[in-house]
């Protein structure tokens, strides 16, 4: 059974007539009589009744074209949902992590949604780790995601957007605030609130360690700075973390170390050589071009 022999049984029970229906289909009425005649011979059941000139369905042609009208307008539904995709109302599934979801994301969409010929694009959004993000990258559950950057994924393309600085965040009037020139080898000194060590921040904090030839007494490992800071303002240890907004709603030393300048780079990754609807290209070239000044 194919599509067209769906579209020819269609015609003919609207028009109740094979010549009818044959010019509408602009095919000779002896090629439309064969198709129909080899469907119902695959069916295993007569789907027209022949009246002289004319024809009607069957009860099971009636049963036959319920389904065929349900097949054929999916069929037509998801051609416009192509056309759709393939033209200025594209849509694109993005992941990112934590720290960029109080601003940094919802404002740059915003911005390329804000250019007239992307304006009916829509936006799936998802938040997770890094490591779970390229997963999903890989299997084309996302297209375009924001974290951080991970090595031997050879089939990734990641482009540096972000910097962010690195700072000591402490309970409000702890020691280290008021100390003059604070160093990193300090966090030795108390209880430290770490990122989970499997997301791209706590690889990252745990390589600053170990370069630096230091063992923190990490107690908690939280999996973002929401956490984090909640557990650090209520005085349970101190923190490194990135410097993001979120920071300002906690009530929080922010310290900047003096020995060391430490920034964390964020990255937008996405699939070398996996084909992308413009949507997707457009968002691509946005946050390449935009993206690092939002």
């Amino acid at each position: 059974m194919t599509l067209n022999q769906i579209l020819y049984f269609q015609t003919i029970a609207r028009c109740q007539h094979f010549r009818l229906a044959a010019s509408e289909l602009n095919i000779s009425q002896p090629s439309l009589s064969r198709s129909i005649a080899n469907l119902e011979d695959e069916l295993g059941i007569v789907l027209f009744e022949r009246k002289g000139r004319t024809v009607s369905l069957t009860k099971y042609g009636r049963i036959f074209l319920e389904h065929a009208d349900r097949i054929l307008n999916e069929v037509q539904m998801a051609e416009k949902q192509m056309k759709k995709l393939s033209g200025n109302a594209g849509h694109v599934d993005i992941a990112y992590v934590f720290p960029l979801a109080a601003r940094y994301i919802p404002h740059t969409v915003r911005q390329f949604l804000a250019k007239e010929k992307n304006e009916k694009i829509s936006f799936n959004f998802h938040q997770s780790y890094t490591r779970e993000m390229v997963s999903g990258l890989k299997a084309d559950r996302f297209d375009v995601i924001f974290g951080s950057y991970v090595e031997n994924e050879p089939d990734i393309q990641f482009v540096p957007i972000l910097n962010q600085e690195m700072i000591v965040i402490t309970p409000l009037g702890h020691p280290l605030a008021g100390k003059t020139g604070p160093v990193l080898r300090d966090l030795e000194d108390y209880p430290v609130m770490g990122y989970d060590r499997t997301s791209g921040l706590g690889g990252f904090t745990n390589r600053i360690y170990s370069s630096y030839s230091m063992s923190p007494n990490i107690i908690c490992e939280s999996p973002d700075e929401n956490a984090i800071a909640s557990l650090v303002a209520e005085n349970f240890g101190i923190a490194l973390v990135a410097d993001v907004d979120i920071l300002d709603h906690f009530p929080l030393e922010k310290i900047r170390l003096t020995d060391v300048n430490l920034r964390h780079t964020v990255y937008m990754a996405y699939m070398k050589n996996r084909y992308q609807i413009p949507a997707v290209r457009n968002f691509i070239s946005f946050i390449q071009k935009e993206g690092t000044n939002i």
